[in-house]
């Protein structure tokens, strides 16, 4: 991940999104879906890519903002 890009996580029994290189969270919610949509709006405030890890920690999905940098040319 570039720097300044978003990432949801999961730690400690709650859905958490940060900016990379920062420790702390920068939000933290109940449910996967919740913090999905924050951090996709910080990623589209950023121009900036959106990581979202799964619960074991690996990555599920990534998403570009705004979408003209998507390194892949397909859509979906």
């Amino acid at each position: 991940m570039a720097k300044g890009d978003i990432e949801t996580y999961y730690e400690d029994g709650l859905w958490k999104n940060r900016p990379e290189g920062n420790r702390r969270a920068s939000s933290t919610h109940d449910t996967k879906a919740e913090a999905r949509t924050a951090g996709r709006d910080m990623a589209v405030a950023r121009g900036v890519e959106h990581v979202i890890k799964k619960k074991d920690g690996t990555i599920g999905e990534t998403n570009s903002y705004p979408r003209s940098r998507d390194r892949r040319r397909t859509r979906g």
